[in-house]
Formats: structure tokens, sequence, C-alpha cells
């Protein structure tokens, strides 16, 4: 059967490295009547509870007045309100509104998504918050200028980017944060009280304003994000050379290699027991060289083939087939490594990658996503997780750990990988585990240590009780980073556990924040239980109780039926951070021993 798969998979791969069309996703909001009666997802089609937000309304406003009006008419009926981006991904609910269900209101960002104005002379560009990251990495390259630092997806709207504290990969400077180079900031927040007739007012931050170490990075809740400027620097080039090594013993070289590479990453793929490191630095302007980066996983596929490979993954998973997976995805990896990971030369032969080092401006290596802009063709060729085509569904954990630490987390990591070889192999699907560097922040929300950032993004069942092959070692990881390390959840990915205890974990620099939202938004309007539950506020959890829960991530087992015993999963203690409570399959109970319980 493995064969079957690896042929498939091949097949389609080859096709999609020659597409660059695709369907652009789809709306996050669809209403039944105009824009009311209408509801709220995200580009993945599904919240971490898999709820349904229902709103009463969504506002589409093109200018900081019209955007004024709109806060300004709910504030007066004391409705609850949150901002919806373009393509929304953000994996938790942080575009559903507070308040009863369906009598909220969305206030999208989509045509706010202009640059209002650039000083060159201290390379300073403002920009509306609506504007996605490539648009924006475009208008400034159009001056000379560019972002010094941003996230790998280029779908992303500034705004949102920066509620959710997003970020590339580098130790150098000021980090890798894109809200480390905020200069400045217009929001739109409620007034109790009418201000020139009006029940909002507009807040204009400069930077040395300390309301903007909570502004930032705000989750969304102080208001809306109208208009951001941002230090840019002038345009300069990077070279990248991607090296692939063995994983003995590379977490002692994590340290190091992220003080010596200016951008640098590292994907980990743990069954396979390789690394990609990423050498990749700034060059001079000058520097021969018109590379672009277009990541194959960000690229437009062919859905019928997105689906073949769903459907393939199904299969393994069902039939428990473990050993299939790591064939079928090392050929993913050894493709992913043979075509420069999507990296393009544009030195004028046949091939897109003719070797390394790839050399190109910064706007054209920093960030991609190709998937995103080409003209409708209905569906023959989408994003990957494009959630109208059965394509890729899936988990993402992403969790932050010193650098004091990580060595000692992927030595742990790597006990679980000897113990069960085949566990892992499901996420070299989605680049194994993508490793990255992001500096301590004076931002209140922003990261509290210089820490690694690892993402590891896995399969997920359509099924919400359906557990996933090796879902003890999974959990087990998951809650090693969080608990025995000390790990910060990124705010715009991970499952509900991964923001358990984050109240404890930010401490004083919390307290602050939530001060200056009191002054912004005393009546919470833009506050919702999901941001009240994160910031430990009101008395609201993120755990969610119930049979299954934790095979979602919405609890950490502590009985049996929180895990899914009917079909051989029980919740036992970790095997390696034995104070973890994970969902084990278990062939016989009786010889298991009696079930355990908290």
């Amino acid at each position: 059967m493995a064969a079957t798969h690896i042929a498939m998979f091949a097949s389609g791969l080859a096709v999609l490295l020659l597409l660059v069309q695709g369907s652009p996703p789809g709306p996050v909001v669809q209403c039944r009547s105009g824009n009311t009666n209408c509801t709220v997802t995200n580009g993945y089609g599904a919240f971490p509870d898999r709820s349904t937000c229902r709103v009463a309304a969504v506002a589409y406003p093109s200018t900081e007045e019209e955007l004024r009006l709109v806060v300004s008419d709910a504030t007066e009926k004391q409705q609850h309100m949150k901002v919806v981006t373009m393509y929304s991904h953000s994996i938790p609910k942080l575009s559903c509104p507070g308040g009863p269900s369906g009598q909220g209101l969305v206030i999208s960002t989509q045509r706010l998504d202009r640059s209002v104005s650039v000083d060159m002379a201290t390379s300073r560009m403002t920009f509306e918050a609506g504007i996605t990251l490539r648009a924006l990495l475009d208008a400034a390259a159009a001056r000379g200028l560019a972002l010094s630092h941003s996230p790998y997806w280029q779908g992303m709207t500034l705004g949102g980017l920066l509620s959710t504290g997003s970020h590339g990969s580098s130790a150098f400077g000021k980090g890798s944060a894109v809200h480390e180079y905020v200069v400045g900031m217009r929001l739109v927040i409620p007034s109790p009280v009418p201000v020139n007739g009006y029940y909002a007012k507009i807040v204009n931050l400069g930077e040395d304003d300390p309301d903007l170490l909570a502004a930032k990075v705000s989750l969304g809740v102080l208001g809306v994000i109208s208009q951001v400027t941002l230090q840019l620097e002038p345009m300069f080039k990077r070279s990248i050379t991607n090296r692939v090594v063995s994983d003995v013993g590379f977490e002692q070289t994590i340290s190091s290699y992220a003080v010596a590479t200016y951008y640098g990453d590292i994907s980990w793929y743990p069954s396979q027991r390789r690394v990609v490191y990423r050498d990749d630095i700034k060059v001079p302007i000058t520097t021969k060289g018109k590379g672009v980066n277009d990541y194959l996983g960000f690229r437009a596929q062919p859905t019928l083939v997105g689906a073949s490979l769903r459907a393939s993954e199904e299969r393994v998973e069902a039939t428990g087939n473990a050993e299939g997976k790591c064939v079928l995805f090392r050929l993913q990896v050894d493709t992913l490594i043979a075509t420069g990971m999507g990296l393009k030369n544009n030195d004028g032969g046949l091939l897109e990658f003719t070797g390394y080092p790839v050399i190109g401006n910064q706007s054209d290596m920093q960030s991609s996503g190709s998937c995103l802009r080409s003209a409708e063709d209905n569906l023959l060729t989408a994003c990957g997780w494009d959630p109208r085509f059965a394509g890729f569904f899936y988990h993402q954990t992403t969790i932050s750990i010193p650098f004091t630490t990580i060595s000692d987390f992927i030595a742990d990591v790597k006990k679980l990988r000897d113990a069960h070889p085949d566990a892992l192999c499901s996420t070299e699907l989605y680049l194994g585990f993508l490793i990255r560097f992001v500096r301590n922040s004076t931002a209140y929300l922003g990261k509290t240590d210089d820490v690694v950032a690892i993402d590891i993004t896995y399969y997920r069942s359509k099924d919400p009780k359906q557990p996933r092959l090796y879902e003890d070692v999974f959990e087990e990881i998951e809650q090693m980073a969080l608990f025995k390390y000390n790990g910060l959840p990124h705010w715009g990915k991970n499952r509900n556990v991964g923001f358990l205890n984050v109240k404890n974990k930010l401490g004083a620099k919390l307290a602050k924040f939530v001060s200056v939202m009191q002054k912004y938004d005393s009546n919470g309007l833009f506050s919702s239980d999901w941001t009240d539950a994160v910031l430990g506020l009101r008395e609201k959890e993120v755990v969610v109780q119930g049979d299954g829960c934790a095979l979602e991530g919405l609890c950490i087992c502590s009985t049996d039926d929180h895990c899914a015993p009917k079909q051989g999963y029980y919740c036992r203690p970790g095997e390696v951070y034995e104070q973890a409570r994970v969902c084990r399959k278990i062939k016989s109970v009786e010889a298991d021993g009696l079930a355990w319980s908290a």
C-alpha cells in the first residue's frame, strides 16, 4: 500500500511544481442577507473547538472616518465587536465577537489596504492596517525600502500579524518580530461618552508613548488598528543556502547557529534523523542575483492531488500504518530538498532552481504565498489547506522555549523519537519541526526571553472524536514544551491547551497590558470569552471538558473518557515527561494494569 501512496504523491507533486495558477481563498465571512446574519470562520474553515461563530452583521469601512462611524454606532448600542482580516489565518477564535451568539459585529479591514505616506529621510512608511504583507513589501520595494523582518507567509495583514506577535527568524538586533519595528500607530477605540458626536475616538500613538507597548501586540482587544508606521531600511539582498546534515548532536549547535546566521532557521525531520540548516545572510544590494522565494507548500496545487494526498494520509491513519506514512513523507522531504525548498534562481535556465546560493532582494526572499495571487479557476487549483476542498487539515503547536533550555527539550523529544521511531513522521509533510529565533520584547504580550520558536504541524482528523496515530507522543511533546520548559504559545496558532497558565508566565507584563486594555475599552466591547480566557480574566477558562476533549487539545486528560476508551485510547502518564497526561493506545487494559486515574 505504501508504494501506491508514493506513486500517487510523486505524480501529483510533479504537476504541482509546474503550476503557478490557483483559486484565491474564499471569503471567511458568509452572510445570508447582504451584510447581515453572518457566520465567521478562519482560513482553515475550523476553529479549535469546531464551533460556528455567528454574528449579526459585518462592516467594510474603507476610510478611517468610516471606521470611526462603525465603532461609534456599535459602542452606542453596546454591541460586541471583533476585527476580521481578509484571509483570517489565525487558528484560535480571535475574530469571533463576545456577547450573545449572533448579536455581535465583525469589522473587516479588507478595504483598509493602502499605503498612506512615506518619509524617505527616515525610511519610515505608514500603511493602513488591512494591507497584506505582500502588498506592503511591494509598496516599500517600489520606494527602495525593505521591511527588516516578516513572517514566512505573506497572506497576513499588517494589523493581523502585529496583533498576534508574528515573526520571522533572527537573533540579531531587535530580532525578527515585526512589532519591534513599529514606531507609530493609530487606533479607533470605543468612547463611553460622545466625543464630537461620536461614541468612538482616534488614538494616535508615537514611538515614545508607553501605550504603544500594549497596542503593537494586542490580540485585537484594544480597538481597531487603523494605521501603522514602520521603521524600514534601504533595500538589500539575501543569500540563502540550505544545508542538510545528520541530527546527531544538532541541539548543541542551535544557540551558536542563531548568533552566527542573520536570518537562519532550522528544519528538523526527527524520524529521518536529519536537519536542514538554512544559511541565510544579508548581502549588499549590488550583489548579483534576482532569486525569489516561492516555497512549494505555499504554491497553488491541483485540488485533485491535494485531495488524493489527504486521502492517503487518512488511509494510513485508519489502518495504523505509521511505517507507510514515514515512507510517503520521506519522499516529500527529498523532493523539497532537491528543488531548493521552492527557491528560484531566475537565472534564465529551464529549471527554477539551479543551485546555491540563491540571492535576491529582501522583498522577494523574506516570505512567500503565490497560491494567493491568481485568477479564479473554479478550484482546479488552490492553497493546500483551502477548506472548500478535501485538502490538508491539521493541528499546529507553536511554542517558544528559552535558548537556555532548548537543547534539553530537543534531547527529550529525541528520547521519545527513539522509543517510537515512526511516531513523528506525521510532522514531515509540514516541514518537520521548524525552528526559528525571536528576541526578548518590550511589548507587554511579546516574548519574555530570547527564545527558540518551534512550529510543529501534524495531522488532524475531520472527526473530532477520532484519535490519530501516536496521539500520546504529540500530546507529551506539547505538554513538555509548555510546562516542563515553560514555553509561551504563539498567539495566532495552537490548540486550547497551549494557552494554559499564560497569565502566570507573563506576570507583571500581562498586568500592564490589562491596565491599558481597561483604559481603552472599559466595557470590554472588543473582548470575548476566548480572549478573556487566554488573558485569565472574568473567570473564563481555555479548557473545554467533555468526552474526547483531549484528542482536539481542548483539555489535558484526567479521565479515560477525555480520550477514546472505546477505540483503545486511555489517559496515562507521559513516558519521558511523566507529569504529562496523554491519550495512549493500549491493546489490553488488563495487561496495562488498573486504569489510571488522577
